[in-house]
Parts: C-alpha cells; structure tokens; sequence
C-alpha cells in the first residue's frame, strides 16, 4: 500500500483521535517518579474538541480557548464548575452560593453563554436574560475535563453562542483489552456555610460493552461574609448570606457498546434535584443605600436528561470519514419564590413601600438532534452539519402586591402567566473546512444558515393576543494559524454570531426579578448580530506556554432594559429595547512555566471593557475591569505530595451606574489568596486513597465579585475545604 504524505497522515489523525482514545489500551504500570514526570511534562500541553469538533492542539486552535483538566477540577475541591473560572485569564462568574453560580467571558453572560455538556446543548429559552442556565446540573465528580471557548462560535453552535461556549465533558465509559472494574469514593468538606458533600462513582468494562455509574448528595446551609468594609459598605460582625445554601443530589448512567473497532454506540440518563437554593441576600439594613429587600430561591428544582449517540469512523465513503450523531431529551421543572420589599422614601410614612410576593412554575421540555460529518479531502478536512432544538415551556405565575404605610394594608392578587405557553424552536446546517495551506499556514472558514421561531400558545389568566416572531440569518467566521517557528505561533481571528432572543426576553410581562420595577414584553425585538476580531501570539517550549491575545467584540441589535418613563401602579415600567452597538474590547495574557524541582509558576492578566456606543454616557460594565492571578505549584519527585499557593487581585470598576449598588460608584480593587496541600496514591488495604485541604480567602477579605454587587451578595470569608477519597 502507498503510504500517505505526512500532512494527509496528520489530518487522518486529528479526525480519528477522540475515538482512538475511548477505544485505546490503559498503559502499563509506571514507577512514581516516571508518573510524576509525565504528569509535569504533559501539564503543559491540552487538546481541545469545542472549537473545532475535531481533537486539535490549543497551540494550533486561532480561537482563545481554555482547557482545565480532571487533575484541576479535583485539586480545586469547587462547588461546581463556574467556580473553577474565578482565577483563570477572561472568564468570571455571576450568582452566589454553592449552586447558583454561572459562567461570564469577557463580560458577556446569561444568555450570551451557550453552556454545552458533551457538545449538546444545556442552555433553555426560560431563563432570565442575565442568568444563564446553572453549571451544577451536571455535578463536577462527573466531569474529565471542561472547554471555554472565549468569543463568538455561532457557526459550530448557532444562537446564544455569541460571547462564547462552556463545555462540560463529563467522564466517558473506556474501552481496553481486558475486563475492568473501577470506582471511587470521595467526602468534601468545605467550612464555608458547613458544606457537606458524598459522591461515588463506577466503572465496568466487559467485552464490548462498557458502563459507568456517579452519584452525589450535598447539603450545604448559608455562608457568613466577614466583617470589614468594601466601599461604602460595613459589616461590623461576621454576616450571614440568608439564603445561599442548598441541599442537591445528582445521578448519572452511562452504557456504551463497541460494535467494532470503528462503530460504537452510548446511551445516558442523568437527574439533578435541588431543594432551596437561593441567590443570597445581606439584610439591607446591615448595609446601608437601597433598603429595598430582594429574597429570591428556587424552592424545587429538577432536571432529568436522556442522551443517545452513534461514533463511526473510517468510513471510507466519498462523503464522509467520519459520522456522529446525538439526540437527547430534558425536562427542567422548577420552582421560584420571591420576595420583594421596597421603601416609597422621601415624602412618604416612615415605613411606607410596596411588598410583593411572587411564585412561578416552569416546566420545559427540550428535543434536541446533531447529525455531523467528517471528511478528509486533499489538505482540509471538511466538517459540516445539521442541528435543531425545540423548547417547549409551560408557565405559572401568582403574585401578590401589598401596599403599606397608608392605612390599612392594599392588596391586589394576580394569577396571570408572567411568560406565555410558548415553544421556541431552532434549526440550523453548517460547514466548516480546516485547510493545511503550507506546513506552518492552515486556514479555518466555516458558515451557518440558522432560523429560530417563537410560538406563543394559549395560556390560563391571558387573552391578548401575541404574535410569533422568526429570526434567520447567516453567520461565518474565518480563522488563521501562523507558525512562525516550531514554538510559535501567530492567530487571528473574525467572524460574526448571532443570538435571538428567548422567550423570557420576548414575553415577559410582570414583576421584576430583582428590584422594584414593572417589566413589559418586548415581542418584536430584533436579533443580535456580533462582529468578533481577535488576534494574537501563542508559544510554547519544553518548559514554557505562553499566550496573548487582543480582543473587540461588537454587538448590533445588542438587547438592554430600558426605562420607559411610565407606571405600573407604583412601579416605575422597563422593557428590552435594541440598541444599536454594544462594544466589549480588551487583553489577555498568560503563562505557565516549569522552573525546576518540581515547581510550576503560572500568571495570567485580563481586562475587559464594554461600552454602549449608541449611548456612550450609559455605564453598561457589570464585570471586572483588570483581573491578575498568580500560582506556585510543586509536586514532589514521586508525584504523591503536591501543594499550590494562589492569589487573585481584582482591580477596580469604575463603569457602572451611581445608584447601582449600596458599595458606591466605584467598586474597590481586592486581593484573596488560597493554599491547598495534599497527598496522591497512598495506599491502605490495596485501596488508593488520595487527601486534599486547603484553605480560602486566607486574609478574611471582605469583597464581592462585580457581577454581584448590585445587590451586594459577598462573598465567604475565610474557610477551610477538605476532601478524602478512596478508589480502586
């Protein structure tokens, strides 16, 4: 047989890679020290499949993108995987507790956040605007790795893409040569709000059929924020976030069959249910400013998802070398309570405002399909598509609004859908080609054709009459790879996204979910349409990877509130209005190097800032203005004693309303530090038991992060996490 040429041989590679690795053998039993090594020498270096869909060296991906790997996510002892983007270079986080918060990119959140689970969509049309759907529905035990597309890519993955994609790639079943079985055991402990956390997991393999198990339970109550002063805020004691804890359970089943070295087929059930989780609030008369009350929890929460899927590969067929396609289908029920008090003020009764308490249901069910191909022509191999999904969601809303402070109280009661019976529906096709142009040059081009419609349905307690509303359009993006040496690499980047808008930002017309104002639907909204550029350097050597890029996203069309200047009753009365650009431009840098003895140094700064062009003067930031973190890691010559030091400094933020939040105009710069220590591999009994303790918020600083200080929901205090494990 001819052999091929070597670029040919290297693209067949890159397509077959990712079902190479579920089918391949474990390797043989290393010594410690060879381990450890291999373990240093492989922690710089990551594969991403998210921004290409093929498995492809971050070093040769144009697109920023950020792989934190099983080691991370264990060491971090988080509360979930939002919390593993605090200290990492253009993400951040949005919502407090341990389950509440969500992913931002580059300051960009909600619904501008596609959140993925193995590639399949996450992500419902009945989520409020600014809060995306939670990362905790799949549980971090579950996870072997998590992506972070940072910018647009609407064309792999269509609408809510817009300011980037979270993957959460939960741990496979394996396939070896032998039959196998494997689990472990694991306790968390954290010291913030007296975290408790069980979870377990299992893994069969026998003949061609493989399996895995996971479960967790967690119970966690409300956190104390320290007492100190961060801007015009002053707790004089240790303060409790009323409201921030939970109580959750997570299961998940995998089974895969192996049909041949080249076809293999999987099937997975998973649940999530949540029991109180809450936003958190700080009494407001502990904190001064707005004394208005906002107490929102999710009394109920459940999510249940059936997934299936079909890998094959060397196909041989002129059309494609490669095939895979899943379907899944999830249900999302919950509940919502909230609380709203807010004070009339000036001119009024001492005590006088407006208390309005509100309950929800949503129950939306979502059918979702991806059939994808891939081919190998020439230099390029040529991945194109066809996705959709279908949210069908059923709402119930009851509210009551009480008026005080004239007299005998006013009542006034209202059982009217806040969102309407409403379906949204997408569907869309796609291609994208990856040309290896030269042996340094490859050029990747790709577009998509994408139509998304709203259909409100009839609904108790509403008679208008609603429209539905269509959005299609066409996105593209072209990305280029330079290599300029064998250790770097120059990338570029353009392209636009599209996102249209759910049905929460359509049809919502009620109470607001947090403040004291009136919300009225918006049906004939636009979609937004963003132009993204990015550019910049990527190098790496034995000892040292290195990355920078600049960044400038503008968002037409871009949807904000807007105050009309009208009452609903007391309430003053908002609603979504297009305006006409939206600009998020900024930098980001970082590094990890391997200085010797076992020591690893690893640094990262980002700065973000967004304005509203059509409306220069409209602060429109509600994220970090400059965030810097550094660690220092070491692991010991036989890889069973490890330790890390972390400090992360926030600067200050100075882009945001006046009267946005009681902290003041400006919200401080801060500094928190963590350290974590801990012991791989021990062996007791022939079990592998692994330890970690760590401790947070070493300084006992108090501070919040810029998303959440609106409302001023802080952070923990100083606190102790602990976690034991043992496997087999």
């Amino acid at each position: 047989m001819t052999s091929l040429p070597t670029p040919r041989r290297t693209l067949i590679a890159a397509l077959f890679l990712p079902v190479a690795l579920i089918g391949q053998q474990s390797p043989p039993a290393q010594s410690d020290s060879s381990n450890a090594a291999s373990r240093r020498a492989t922690s710089l270096k990551a594969a991403t499949v998210t921004a290409t869909r093929t498995a492809t060296d971050v070093r040769e991906v144009a697109a920023p993108v950020l792989v934190i790997d099983s080691l991370k996510i264990r060491s971090q002892l988080s509360n979930g995987a939002a919390d593993l983007l605090r200290t990492e270079a253009g993400v951040d986080v949005v919502g407090t507790g341990v389950n509440q918060a969500r992913p931002t990119i580059r300051g960009q959140r909600g619904q501008r956040i596609l959140l993925l689970e193995d590639g399949m969509r996450l992500n419902n049309s009945r989520r409020q605007q600014d809060f995306g759907e939670i990362p905790s529905l799949v549980d971090a035990d579950q996870l072997s790795r998590i992506e972070v597309v940072r910018g647009p890519s609407s064309v792999l993955y269509g609408t809510d893409a817009i300011g980037g994609v979270v993957n959460l790639i939960t741990r496979a079943p394996a396939f070896g040569r032998a039959e196998k079985v494997a689990g472990r055991v694991t306790y968390q402990y954290g010291g913030a709000g007296t975290l408790g956390k069980t979870s377990a997991n299992l893994g069969l393999q026998s003949g061609n059929w493989a399996f895995d198990l996971s479960g967790s339970a967690r119970v966690a109550g409300d956190y104390e924020a320290p007492a100190g002063s961060y801007g015009k805020v002053k707790l004089a004691n240790n303060t409790a976030l009323v409201n921030s804890g939970v109580r959750d359970q997570n299961v998940a089943g995998t089974v895969a069959w192996r049909a041949s070295d080249n076809a293999n087929v999987f099937a997975k059930y998973e649940r999530y249910a949540a029991d109180n989780a809450g936003f958190g609030y700080v009494p407001a008369a502990l904190i001064g400013g707005d004394q208005t009350l906002i107490d929102i929890r999710y009394p109920r929460q459940e999510f249940g998802k059936f997934s299936t899927g079909a890998h094959l590969t060397a196909l041989g067929s002129p059309m494609a070398d490669k095939f895979d396609v899943t379907a899944y289908r999830q249900k999302n029920t919950r509940d919502l309570a909230q609380h709203i008090f807010a004070l009339f003020g000036p001119g009024t009764p001492p005590g006088a405002g407006v208390d309005i308490t509100t309950a929800n249901f949503t129950d939306i069910t979502s059918t979702g399909f991806r059939a994808e191909a891939s081919k190998v022509a020439g230099k390029a191999i040529v991945t194109y598509g066809v996705d959709l999904f279908s949210d069908n969601s059923i709402n119930r809303d009851t509210s009551k609004t009480t008026i005080v402070g004239f007299g005998p109280p006013m009542n006034q009661y209202s059982g009217r859908a806040q969102v309407p019976n409403a379906t949204l529906t997408s569907y869309g096709a796609f291609v994208q080609s990856d040309f290896r142009l030269h042996e340094r040059f490859s050029l990747i081009v790709g577009g998509r054709s994408q139509q998304v419609q709203s259909s409100p349905k009839a609904t108790a307690g509403r008679t208008d009459a609603i429209a539905s509303y269509s959005d299609g359009t066409v996105v593209y993006a072209a990305n280029g790879v330079y290599r300029m040496t064998d250790n770097t690499s120059i990338v570029a980047t353009v392209g636009r996204g599209f996102r249209s808008p759910n049905l929460v930002e359509r049809y919502f017309e009620g109470p607001t979910p947090e403040g004291s104002a009136y919300q009225k639907g918006t049906p004939d909204l636009l979609a937004e349409t963003s132009l993204n550029i990015d550019g910049g350097i990527k190098y790496r050597n034995s000892w040292l990877t290195s990355e920078g890029s600049l960044f400038q996203n503008d968002i037409h069309d871009g949807i904000v509130i807007a105050k009309t200047g009208a009452k609903q009753g007391t309430l003053p009365v908002y609603t979504n209005v297009n305006v006409g650009k939206l600009r998020i431009k900024g930098a980001e840098v970082s590094a990890t190097a391997l200085v010797g003895a076992g020591f690893t140094l690893g640094a990262n700064y980002s700065t973000v800032k967004s304005t509203n062009v059509s409306a220069p003067d409209s602060p429109v930031g509600d994220t970090y203005s400059s965030k810097l973190n550094a660690s220092l890691g070491w692991t010991d010559h036989s890889g069973r004693f490890w330790s890390e030091y972390g400090v992360r400094r926030n600067g200050e933020q100075k882009d945001i309303a006046a009267t946005a939040s009681p902290v003041g105009p400006v919200l401080p710069s801060f500094t928190t530090q963590s350290i974590r220590v801990g012991m791989r591999g021990w062996m007791l009994g022939g079990f592998r038991q692994d330890v970690t303790i760590g401790v947070n918020n070493i300084g006992n600083v108090l501070y919040s992060e810029a998303a959440n200080a609106s409302f001023f929901r802080p952070e923990p205090g100083r606190h102790v996490v602990l976690s034991f494990s043992t496997a087999f």
